[in-house]
């Protein structure tokens, strides 16, 4: 046996059977949803960035954070050690290191004396197997400006 049925009127439905009420919510909820997820989306002011009216906006950029970080120096060239092997000789060197022979004589000028361009006793051909020469890469002495001897 079944339960007989209440009769309704149109006028008798709840008010959550509404297609009023369920259009008013509909609405809501897609008006939340669009003010939360949209600004994120396009990269502009959230949920609480108040609009302006009449104008239009722009983003503002972040205010810089001050920075108390003392700037770093460029570094200085660094050398490169090259021990003489046998055969050869300072411009052989030179073009390796794309620098003059000159240039690797005044560099290794203090550990080889031999190798000093302001001395009488300069011998740029007399290298020995195993010295050590001092060669900045890519880089020439100024004639006018020579470097100290190094130790």
């Amino acid at each position: 046996m079944t339960s007989p049925r209440r009769a309704t009127r149109p006028g008798d439905r709840s008010l959550l059977e509404s297609p009023w009420l369920a259009a008013l919510l509909a609405l809501v909820v897609v008006g939340l949803a669009a003010a939360i997820v949209l600004p994120g989306l396009l990269g502009v002011g959230g949920p609480t960035a108040t609009p302006t009216l009449g104008a239009a906006r722009s983003p503002t950029p972040p205010p810089a954070a001050p920075t108390f970080l003392r700037p770093t120096p460029s570094p200085q060239p660094s050398f490169t050690a090259y021990v003489v092997r046998p055969g050869d000789t300072l411009n052989s060197i030179a073009k390796q290191f794309h620098t003059t022979a000159r240039s690797i004589a005044w560099w290794s000028r203090g550990v080889h004396p031999s190798l000093d361009p302001e001395s009488p006793k300069y011998q740029p051909n007399r290298l020995e197997v195993g010295w050590i020469l001092q060669i900045l890469p890519g880089t020439e002495v100024d004639e006018n400006n020579p470097p100290s001897p190094a130790a």
